[in-house]
């Protein structure tokens, strides 16, 4: 396992998070950096560093994540009007926390792309 992480410690409640849903697999709290009126967090509460660490006994895991972000999604009322879900992979991905973990964003309508003020790296 990779080193502890800030979600370890909220996971285990060595520092605090307004947590909004909570179950045997997974933990939701509340962006300290909200980019939307609702910015949630979704992690498992076993650390995998990177989308690219994920294999296929995870899959049931991954997807329970998806599941934890609808249902939040709906619980807030932005299930009809929509939302976005976003997972970063390293540093040219976004990726600031390496433990695996979902952005909800709701309450305000995206644009896209989403570095639309940046200029694309060329291939």
């Amino acid at each position: 396992m990779s080193s502890e992480t800030i979600f370890d410690k909220i996971i285990n409640r060595e520092i605090p998070a307004e947590i909004v849903y909570e179950d045997e697999l997974s933990l939701a709290f509340k962006d300290i950096q909200p980019q939307a009126p609702l910015h949630v967090l979704i992690i498992p509460k076993r650390q995998i560093a990177t989308i690219n660490d994920v294999v296929e006994d995870d899959r049931e895991l991954v997807g329970h994540l998806f599941l934890v972000a609808r249902n939040i999604a709906a619980e807030h009322g932005f299930a009809e009007d929509g939302y976005r879900v976003v997972m970063n992979c390293n540093a040219h991905g976004g990726q600031s926390v390496y433990h695996i973990h979902l952005h909800l964003l709701a309450g305000q309508t995206m644009g896209w792309p989403p570095y639309a003020n940046t200029e694309p790296k060329q291939l």
